[in-house]
């Protein structure tokens, strides 16, 4: 990490790395600076601690929100949606079809390519994308 740093032109920053305590309680973190041997070990009230701890809860936060937000929106996201050339409108005239997605996902290629609008290369992009493999 120290070297890639380096490269980048920050040789001169300080890195730090946070371990919380063996009960995992705040108060109880090590502070590990690259280059020293033994962690640095800050008081439970020290004003420095509390900032790190702060800056590390900011970090998870951020992180796990962004996590959320994009498992969430992979599982509001019809499959039909991702299939390249597939818009609104032959979705739509799928899903009626078929009578909803099981429909849709036991159809063949040659099934796809009764449904008007869908022809022979979008009906195979569809059947590859639904059946991966096969």
């Amino acid at each position: 990490m120290q070297s890639v740093l380096s490269e980048l032109g920050f040789e001169s920053q300080l890195l730090v790395g946070v371990a919380k305590g063996a009960d995992r309680k705040p108060g109880q973190e090590r502070l590990h600076v690259f280059g020293h041997e033994q962690p640095l070990i800050p008081g439970a009230e020290s004003a420095g601690l509390r900032l790190v701890q702060r800056l590390r809860d900011e970090a998870h936060r951020f992180a796990i929100t962004g996590h959320r937000r994009k498992r969430a929106r992979r599982h509001n996201e019809s499959i039909l949606e991702t299939v390249p050339g597939m818009g609104p409108a032959k979705r739509r005239a799928l899903l009626t079809h078929f009578g909803g997605l099981q429909g849709v996902l036991r159809a063949g290629v040659a099934d796809f390519e009764r449904v008007p609008g869908i022809g022979a290369t979008l009906a195979r992009t569809l059947y590859d994308h639904l059946h991966p493999g096969e």
